[in-house]
């Protein structure tokens, strides 16, 4: 199987894919150890709503390898939707999974975006849970635009440590503009994960499992950041409601399609 014969739902004009968390990952494996680059987007109801409002990110998001469902209301409202009922792969749980059972096919990977402080606490929490973990490099973000110096230096340790994937969290939605530049320049599978970094990593507080189970993980991230992110969530699923819902009117995209 590929990216490419999954079979997909329709939400907001987004093609998203059918899986299980577990076949995505092991569809993720497969393809980067092949040697096949491919962008790989996880979209909750925000990323949704930005797509909705911003044609070319929307395009970004439709042509990349594969989109999945990180959040609950997509599995949600793909119940009214024409086409399969969707089934969550939430990004910080796929993201340590990986880490574990990749460790039997040698699965190496890169981790780049936030502060070295977080990604050396990340990446000694992740050998501390998985021995054998393979975590060839990192690199952090620089918070702006990178010189062309800058990024010639990163791309050439990405290169360099020869990973499978490419673990990118800039956060939404630059860490995406810059998954598919890794796909295409340096033909990697790359995968957006965002807060996994800090969660694992131990820097941001993690939702209650009972809240994420329900869905509603992103009220125990709003009253953790009320300033940074009320926008986000009463605004963004606002839309995503609109937008999401307003996408009846789109056919179920078939495999190739």
């Amino acid at each position: 199987m590929s990216f490419e014969t999954l079979p997909r739902t329709t939400v907001a004009g987004l093609p998203i894919c059918v899986a299980t968390r577990a076949e995505a990952g092991r569809l993720i494996a497969s393809t980067a150890q092949a040697g096949h680059g491919g962008d790989v987007h996880l979209v909750n109801s925000y990323v949704v709503a930005l797509a909705h409002q911003d044609p070319e990110y929307h395009r970004l998001l439709s042509s990349g390898a594969a989109i999945f469902p990180d959040g609950k209301p997509l599995t949600w409202v793909s119940k009214v939707l024409p086409g399969k009922n969707l089934s969550q792969v939430r990004g910080p749980s796929l993201f340590p999974e990986m880490m574990d059972t990749g460790r039997e096919t040698g699965l190496r990977h890169y981790l780049l975006g936030n502060t070295d402080e977080v990604l050396a606490k990340l990446i000694t929490e992740l050998e501390r849970r998985y021995p054998g973990v393979q975590i060839v490099g990192s690199h952090k973000s620089y918070f702006r635009p990178l010189t062309p110096q800058e990024l010639a230096a990163q791309d050439a340790d990405i290169l360099a440590t020869k990973p499978d994937i490419v673990w990118v969290g800039l956060g939404t939605p630059l860490q995406n503009a810059e998954m598919r530049r890794i796909a295409r320049d340096l033909g990697k599978v790359s995968i957006g994960v965002g807060i996994a970094f800090d969660f694992i990593a131990g820097t941001k507080p993690v939702a209650p499992h009972f809240m994420s189970r329900l869905g509603i993980e992103w009220l125990f991230r709003l009253a953790s950041e009320p300033r940074r992110l009320w926008k986000r969530y009463l605004i963004g699923n606002a839309v995503f409601c609109w937008a999401a819902l307003g996408s009846r009117r789109y056919r179920r995209v078939q495999p190739n399609g």
